[in-house]
């Protein structure tokens, strides 16, 4: 076993999409991508770059020797400056030109803006590969009536379809903030240090307007716009923003998983279970809900991290402070990588989702006759009964019921009693249990809702429900 530290997020539950995205290879590569487009824009304005130096760059983007960088960082104390050196090393013509005019920021806040907007659109994926399985097992259950529970005590039914509605809608709220996000990533540019563009005037002889094109060039080669204004740093409003859009997504990823382990505890709905997982290493008949209860514990992580980027947003003083580094080093990545994992155990969970609907109509049956005492007192109230006097004998009878199936253990008699009572002759009470005639608008609700809200999702992003996405890998 290697005795080198592996993030667990890695090794066991991103997926290889998500890790890739935020791997050293990644990063690194990406920087030597800004300081080609910085050369290549430097060139078009007039300063003075060969077209073998923009080549030798080019050649070299991806071939990172780390352990050269590395050993560079160890001298330095710089790892931008170390990786310049490699770079530089790796390009020996065009080492001179290297980073030319920029600040550190000019790759490392570029690289973050592109990185999390690739990011943002992994997660957004996966939010509609989840929503679109949700939809159909809506549809699948529209018609089941189960109990609904308010201070999960039981409450008025509703069908089953209309429940996994709820669940899908959190998941929709959470799209249409990701999507915002996307559109509102914006990139640090050419700022220089503090923001003034000082260095490039400099470069370009004062000439205010190739100073504006450098911007321009650099922004349209890496295809982001620039923010308005900024100081060394872009906005870290915007990584307290994007922390909390992903927090959102994990809360409504806990509340589905945690209604999931109630019902899997009623016997209800339970997660897939594959022929030879093990539920328990001691009581070898458990199904655990283990899938349910890591996407808790990942959610529970990333509302951890979400407090990070807004006392980091707070705290940048005047025009930057490094004190942002290690904890956005941590932070950013981790949190994408936990919801990426989150986001994996949820589409699995709902594509193979297990449904009892005899269990579901047992439990539902054992409430009902208290739910259906109001249809039972309106009906009698009809055949001309003392409205009053009904609600008394209910209540008695209620109270009876109740006490024999809670102090003695024994089964609901409520209808019995009330079918042996004179004051309620002549009322179908058999009848005013029908399941679905407590469910409301339920059915109706779900069918609007497929419409109207999951519908647009499909149609928006056809091509996204085409791809495969990760399976669950512990």
């Amino acid at each position: 076993m290697s005795d080198v530290y592996e993030n667990p997020l890695i090794a066991r539950y991103a997926s290889p999409a998500m890790s890739k995205l935020w791997s050293p290879q990644r990063k690194f590569s990406t920087w030597r991508r800004l300081w080609t487009a910085l050369a290549e824009t430097e060139a078009e304005l007039g300063l003075p770059i060969t077209s073998q130096q923009i080549d030798e760059l080019r050649q070299h983007i991806d071939d990172i020797n780390f352990a050269k960088a590395a050993k560079y960082e160890s001298e330095l104390r710089h790892d931008v400056m170390a990786h310049v050196h490699t770079y530089g090393d790796a390009a020996p013509t065009a080492r001179p030109i290297i980073h030319l005019g920029a600040t550190s920021c000019f790759v490392t806040d570029n690289t973050d803006a592109i990185l999390l907007r690739e990011a943002l659109v992994l997660v957004r994926n996966r939010l509609v590969a989840v929503i679109a399985q949700l939809g159909k097992v809506a549809v699948k259950y529209r018609d089941l009536p189960c109990l609904s529970f308010t201070h999960l005590q039981p409450a008025q039914p509703e069908t089953l379809g209309r429940r996994v509605c709820l669940w899908a809608y959190d998941l929709i709220l959470d799209l249409q903030e990701i999507e915002h996000r996307i559109l509102s990533i914006k990139a640090l540019g050419s700022k220089g240090t503090t923001g003034t563009q000082a260095s490039f005037l400099e470069l370009f002889k004062s000439d205010r307007e190739k100073v504006v094109q450098l911007e321009k060039g650099i922004c349209e080669k890496i295809g982001l716009e620039p923010f308005a204004i900024t100081g060394q740093t872009y906005p870290r409003k915007m990584d307290s923003q994007i922390l909390d859009v992903l927090s959102g997504i994990a809360q409504s990823s806990h509340k589905f998983a945690t209604d999931l382990r109630i019902l899997a505890h009623r016997k209800e709905m339970e997660e897939p279970f594959e022929r030879n997982q093990i539920g328990s290493s001691a009581m070898a008949y458990k199904r655990n809900p283990m899938r349910a209860e890591r996407i808790c514990s990942l959610a529970r992580f990333v509302f951890s991290l979400q407090s990070s980027p807004v006392m980091t947003a707070a705290n940048q003083w005047f025009e930057r402070t490094l004190d942002d580094s290690a904890n956005r080093r941590l932070v950013l990545p981790q949190a994408f990588l936990a919801v990426d994992a989150l986001l994996i155990l949820y589409q699995n969970i709902a594509d193979g989702v297990v449904v009892y609907p005899k269990v579901i109509e047992k439990n539902l049956r054992a409430e009902l006759p208290f739910m259906a005492t109001e249809n039972i007192l309106m009906a009698s109230v009809e055949k001309g009964g003392d409205r009053q006097d009904l609600h008394e004998r209910i209540r008695r009878h209620s109270l009876a019921a109740a006490s024999q199936v809670k102090n003695e253990g024994g089964e609901n008699d409520l209808l019995e009693r009330l079918k042996n009572d004179a004051a309620f002759a002549g009322i179908d009470i058999d009848k005013a249990l029908e399941p679905l005639s407590f469910v409301g608008c339920s059915r109706e609700q779900v069918d609007e809702f497929i419409d109207e809200q999951i519908q647009p999702v499909l149609n928006r992003y056809e091509d996204v429900l085409t791809v495969r996405h990760d399976e669950v890998r512990v």
